[in-house]
Order: structure tokens, then C-alpha cells, then sequence
């Protein structure tokens, strides 16, 4: 039911349209509305013209648009990433990436990959992240909520509006964990699909590995690009850099992998940072490859991006990067499997892969345990 004040950003054109129907209008007031929050990007109801002065005087007693609110914006004077830190309504906070054209990989094989010739939007879904990875800067928020669907949209809609650029691509790899959020995370599908006229294969889902998840994703409709952080295919290193592996061991993992790609028949991308003496030995190589052979796939190769700034301890503390990266590319191409080194971008401005985190955010709540995640989710909701 709608209550008073609701906020209709974040709605589905259905929503909008049984919103309207309760109000007692004709259903085509949905479907313009719709397109006056995520075709035309407004931001208050009164600009809605073609609603009707009567129609918008009502509305404005029952609903409302209240978007994010933008903090700060930086951009890098290397490569021309902009980083953007988002306010929400509670005062938390959580940033959202821009990522120029020809800036996402290092290599010339990946000049025809959709992200090296587009300009994508890296956008979060939660504040903070519960997953506690290793080598990821967001881990050390701790987890606070997750983002409502008008919160995840409205990055897109506000970076649109505050550069005047045409988005062509989304990667769900900002902040946290998109399968914990995932019923918004599709809704928000929907959304960008349907009314910003982004296809979906322009979309691609990241998780660090919630297996069931991916079997639902394999389930559904839409037909986004997958990415699964891996990081190691050997379940002791792999549990040591990402306690998720507890609780979705790789045989999870590569099962549920599987079974979405029988369902979908999409290539699934594998991201990869090697670390010194950690995950970049023969035996790690070795699994590796096995593990890549299994279903059609490219390996992202990220280099590791460090997250010093947010005083990490114990195992995060000591990783470093790893000086046969390039050795183990070029074993990997060896063994015929399509793979890329991304690049730095926005390294600069603390914006690359793994360094998303607010600073005033740093103290670490006492976070749930790997294994009573599936408990806690509900209460995390957003």
C-alpha cells in the first residue's frame, strides 16, 4: 500500500501504475510518470507537466521524489575517473564510480570489449559490505544497510544529470554485495532496462560468490553479465582471503556457475588479484586453469590496488602485489583461456577496484559470521 509521502523514485512501471489506480486515475498515468522519473530524470513531481495541474497538486499530498544527495566529486586528473560520494536520507554515505572509455583494461586484446568503448557506471548496493574480503577497502565500513531500489537507481539518474553524459554500460561492483541485496538489485534491473534504454547484456551483477543467488539470477528473465570474484580455486587460500568460502565452498561456487550458464549460455567473468607467496604459486596456477576450463569464461586479471588508508590488520595487512602477475597472464593465455589485466583507473582518488570505502565510516561494527548471513539478511533488507 502507499502511504502518505511515499517516495515513487524506485518504483517499477507496475508499482507506478497500481499507485495510480489506487488514486483512482487511468493506468497510463503510470506509465508517464515512469518515464518522467527515469527516461527524463525528474526530480520533483511539479515538473511532470504532462500529468495535469490538478493530477500533480494531488500527488504532491500522498508522494514525493527524494533522491541522493551529492557530497563530493572527484576526478582524476591521470585518467579522468570521477568518483562521486553520495548522501542518503539516514546520513549515511556511499560512492559511486564513473569509468571513462579505453580506461578499463591495460591490454590491446581488450580494444573490442564493451567496457574499454563505453562509459560505465560502477554503482553500489549496500553501505558497507559483510563479506569482510581481504583485500577490499569497503570491509572495513563493516555492514550497515542495504540500498533501496531508489537508491541504486538514482546513482545512475544523478551522475547522468551532473556530467550530461550518456551512459552506455552498469557494473553492480561498487559497494557491497549485490546477491544480498537481490531483490532490489533486479528490481533496479528493471528499472535501468526498461526506462533508461540500457539493454541488459549492458548490465553485469558481481558477487563474491553467493551460490544460490546465481542459480536464481540463472532463473530469471534478464540476461545480464555475471561476475564471480575469485581470487584463488583452492578452498583454504580462497577461505583465507574471503571468509564467504565458508560458507559457499568452490564446488558450491562452480556448481551454482554451471547451472547458470546452462540456463543462460552467457560467458562468465572471473575477477582475479594475485598476491605474493599468497595465491600465485604453481599449485594455485594449476587449479586455476582447471577451474576456468569448466564453463566458457574470461579471467579478469585486477592488479591490487592498496587499501592502507583503511589501517587494515592481520592477513589484509600484509598483502602485496604480486610480481609474477604478468608471468601468470601469459601462462593463462598459454592454456587458451581469454583473459585481461584491468588497468588502475582512478587509483589516484581512491576510486579503483577494491579502494571504495568512506573514510568517516571506518569503525568496524561487530559484524555477523559467514554462516549466519542467511539468518541476517532479511534484517539488513533495505
Amino acid at each position: 500500500m502507499i502511504t502518505p509521502q511515499h517516495n515513487l523514485l524506485g518504483l517499477t512501471q507496475k508499482e507506478l501504475i497500481d499507485f495510480v489506480l489506487s488514486l483512482g486515475e487511468s493506468s497510463y498515468r503510470g506509465g508517464q510518470m515512469f518515464r518522467w522519473l527515469y527516461t527524463r530524470g525528474a526530480t520533483d513531481i511539479q515538473s511532470m507537466t504532462d500529468l495535469g495541474k490538478s493530477f500533480r497538486e494531488r500527488l504532491d499530498k500522498v508522494a514525493t521524489v527524494h533522491g541522493l544527495r551529492l557530497v563530493k566529486q572527484m576526478k582524476s586528473p591521470q585518467d579522468g575517473t570521477t568518483k562521486f560520494l553520495f548522501g542518503l536520507y539516514d546520513d549515511l554515505k556511499i560512492e559511486t564510480v564513473l569509468i571513462p572509455p579505453s580506461s578499463a583494461f591495460q591490454n590491446q586484446e581488450a580494444a573490442m570489449e564493451d567496457e574499454q568503448k563505453r562509459l560505465t557506471v560502477c554503482i553500489s548496493t549496500q553501505v558497507g559490505c559483510p563479506l569482510d574480503c581481504k583485500f577490499c577497502a569497503t570491509a572495513s565500513m563493516g555492514s550497515k544497510r542495504n540500498l533501496s531500489v531508489g537508491e541504486i537507481v538514482d546513482q545512475i539518474l544523478q551522475v547522468k544529470r551532473l556530467t550530461g553524459k550518456r551512459i552506455t554500460n552498469i557494473v553492480f561492483m561498487g559497494m557491497g554485495e549485490p546477491m544480498l541485496n537481490y531483490d532490489n538489485v533486479i528490481k533496479s534491473v528493471e528499472i535501468i532496462t526498461a526506462g533508461m534504454g540500457l539493454a541488459a547484456r549492458r548490465i553485469t551483477i558481481s558477487t563474491a560468490g553467493w551460490a544460490e543467488k546465481i542459480r536464481q539470477l540463472g532463473d530469471q528473465k534478464w540476461r545480464t553479465k555475471l561476475a564471480v570474484s575469485l581470487h584463488s580455486a583452492v578452498d583454504e587460500t580462497r577461505t583465507r582471503l574471503m571468509p564467504i568460502n565458508k560458507k559457499y565452498n568452490l564446488h558450491a561456487l562452480i556448481s551454482a556457475v554451471e547451472y547458470y550458464y546452462s540456463k543462460t549460455k552467457q560467458r562468465i567473468t572471473y575477477e582475479h588479484i594475485f598476491f605474493d607467496g599468497v595465491n600465485d604459486t604453481e599449485k594455485e596456477v594449476k587449479h586455476l586453469v582447471k577451474l576456468a576450463r569448466r564453463v566458457p569464461c574470461k579471467i579478469n586479471v585486477i592488479p591490487y590496488h592498496s587499501i592502507a588508508f583503511t589501517a587494515p590488520a592481520g592477513l589484509a595487512a600484509s598483502l602485496r602485489p604480486s610480481p609474477r602477475m604478468g608471468e601468470i597472464v601469459e601462462r593463462l593465455r598459454a592454456s587458451n583461456l581469454n583473459v585481461f589485466v584491468r588497468s588502475s583507473a582512478g587509483a589516484d582518488i581512491k576510486a579503483a577496484c577494491g579502494q571504495l570505502a568512506v573514510h568517516m565510516e571506518r569503525h568496524r561494527k561487530r559484524q555477523p559470521s559467514i554462516s549466519n548471513l542467511a539468518s541476517t539478511e532479511i534484517g539488513i533488507a533495505g
